[in-house]
């Protein structure tokens, strides 16, 4: 009896302290939710701080909460909410300059390419631009080389040496513990499931990657070269020879202007503001600056819209979320933005490697309904690659950058086996059906001739659909066409300008101009979608149970091995044919 007291009791306490955890959470939100509301203020004489060490994605969607919309959240610290913030600030009176301060930027090369695009428009105004930094890697560099003046730590470091890439190939993994990946695919280029089939990279493989890595050298040593009127062939040397990699040979190769301390660098500002050295200097993180400058924009009375949609994440059928892109959400968007009389055009942006073949073609179904009642344009980011482009072949127009990452037109179907690894832990699996092929497919039974080529067939069906809509969608190409240009080959953007999969290099500023164009419209207002709705009491369920686990994981194994299994889960994890781009891009 005692013990079913004390049961009981525990029961009950368990139950008091998630109860008064509920409360304090929302109590908690909505002391949050007030605060971010506050109103931002920005000092005369203030210099717009660019510090961007946080993870940056295209859109940070306004999410909603069922039934408790004090925790709703709609930050303003997007990639377009800077580039916008950046914008703004060239007319703002009160903003003398920008301050690019210790980045290690947490952003693709498209955009950080669109990130710098802004700021040398923002030199136009007339208002300096300086930077700082202790260490400077790649692609902080290559952002900061468009400051008037570059300063860098004595004791710093610099890392100015070339791209690199490298993947992991797991065939003797396979071999050794018995855990073995099926695959089927067409594409010869198509090399997201080579890992599991060789121990080396292919060359149609090595030949593809060094294409497209040049392709992006170029490109940035080119924007280097112009911002800091050094010589291509000279940067090509100071990579080669690491000729940047500390502060004194770093100003010697012209990369930098100044060395100095990081209270000089204030010192510095403040003199040229014509601030006493003893006095603060007005700062204001970008941040913030980006919510005072989103508040100015809402000020447009015009009735026009244009939406802007973002895809960005892996493809998965599914409903989807901030995270990963699903037909649930994408379509919901689409067809608010089809009926939706005052949206007079829409631009997709797409910043997605692909995924589910099925959502991909569901995507693309309603976006063909959608072309019939007004233009759709498409805008591509770091990647738009496989499923990514599936979705954007039959657009009206597609922007790239020259950085983009596209293509990838070929298909993949994977299945995990572990007959090898069941024998060798004494599991044997038996089977009874009614019909030959009832049994399709058997973690712990080997695919048959039989099984291999049903599956065949069905990748080969989806890759002749995908270069069938990608020959339909595109003006001046046939199928044959496409498939000379796919096998899963990846392109850069500009590659992809001249082979025809896109239409015209520029971002998302491009995009939208060339949308109002065919919309006759001069003044719009920008409708962006999609939103996220969530359920907090799902949530609460959830809560602290599945991030912990994560932490613990990361703590005990490393991030690179956590890493590692994280992809084989990911791989065993995908259901049905797969567009997906041919390996994870990590570009060094």
């Amino acid at each position: 009896m005692n013990f079913i007291k004390r049961v009981l009791s525990t029961v009950t306490g368990i139950f008091v302290f998630l109860f008064i955890c509920f409360f304090l959470l929302i109590i908690i939100g909505m002391i949050a939710g007030s605060s971010s509301k506050g109103k931002v203020t920005v000092k005369d004489n203030s210099v717009l701080e660019l510090k961007l060490d946080f993870p940056i994605e295209d859109h940070q969607a306004k999410t909603i909460f069922k039934d408790y919309p004090f925790l709703d959240e709609d930050e303003k610290n997007g990639l377009f909410n800077i580039i916008d913030a950046i914008h703004y600030a060239a007319t703002d009176d009160k903003i003398k300059g920008i301050s690019i301060d210790n980045n290690m930027i947490a952003a693709g090369v498209s955009q950080t390419k669109a990130i710098r695009d802004a700021l040398l428009k923002f030199k136009e105004s007339g208002k300096f631009i300086v930077s700082y930094g202790d260490i400077y890697t790649q692609k902080d560099y290559y952002l900061n080389s468009v400051a008037d003046t570059i300063y860098m730590n004595p004791v710093g470091a610099m890392e100015f040496k070339g791209l690199s890439t490298e993947r992991l190939y797991y065939k003797d993994f396979q071999a050794k513990s018995g855990l073995k990946m099926e695959v089927v695919k067409v594409g010869k280029y198509k090399s997201a499931v080579e890992p599991y089939l060789e121990n080396e990279m292919s060359d149609n493989n090595r030949e593809q990657i060094t294409v497209y890595l040049n392709g992006l050298w170029s490109e940035i040593k080119s924007e280097i070269s112009q911002s800091r009127n050094i010589p291509v062939e000279e940067l090509n040397n100071i990579a080669d020879s690491l000729l940047g990699r500390t502060a004194p040979l770093a100003k010697e190769s012209r990369l930098i202007d100044r060395i100095a301390y990081h209270d000089e660098y204030v010192v510095g500002m403040k003199s040229a503001l014509g601030v006493a050295a003893d006095k603060k200097l007005n700062l204001i993180k970008i941040a913030n600056y980006s919510t005072y400058a989103y508040g100015k924009k809402l000020t447009k009375t015009s009735k026009n819209k244009i939406a802007v949609i973002y895809a960005e994440g892996q493809i998965i059928y599914g409903e989807g979320d901030e995270k990963v892109i699903g037909q649930g959400i994408m379509n919901k968007a689409l067809k608010k933005a089809r009926e939706d009389d005052k949206i007079k055009a829409i631009v997709l942006r797409i910043n997605s490697p692909g995924g589910s073949a099925l959502a991909s073609e569901l995507i693309w179904r309603e976006i063909e309904l959608t072309k019939k009642v007004k233009p759709v344009i498409v805008s591509m980011g770091d990647v738009a690659a496989s499923g990514g482009y599936y979705i954007a072949c039959n657009a009206d127009k597609i922007f790239a950058e020259a950085t983009t990452i596209t293509g990838s037109i070929g298909v993949f179907g994977i299945l995990p086996n572990g007959k090898e690894l069941a024998d060798k832990m004494g599991i044997n699996a038996e089977q009874v059906t009614t019909n030959k092929n009832a049994l399709t497919y058997s973690f712990f039974e080997p695919l048959d001739e039989n099984q291999r080529k049903f599956i065949q067939d069905g990748v080969i069906d989806v890759y002749d659909l995908f270069t069938q809509r990608v020959a339909d969608g595109r003006e001046g190409l046939d199928q044959d066409g496409v498939k000379a240009i796919g096998q899963g080959r990846v392109w850069t953007g500009k590659d992809a300008l001249n082979n025809g999969l896109i239409d015209e290099l520029g971002g998302l500023d491009d995009a939208l101009k060339y949308a109002a164009e065919v919309a006759e419209i001069e003044d719009y207002k920008i409708k962006e979608y999609p939103v996220i709705e969530k359920d907090l009491k799902e949530m609460i369920q959830q809560f602290g149970m599945i991030q912990s686990k994560e932490e613990l994981l990361q703590e005990e194994l490393g991030v690179e091995n956590y890493k590692i299994i994280q992809e084989i889960k990911s791989m065993t994890q995908q259901k049905g044919i797969q567009l997906l781009f041919p390996f994870d891009v990590e570009i060094k």
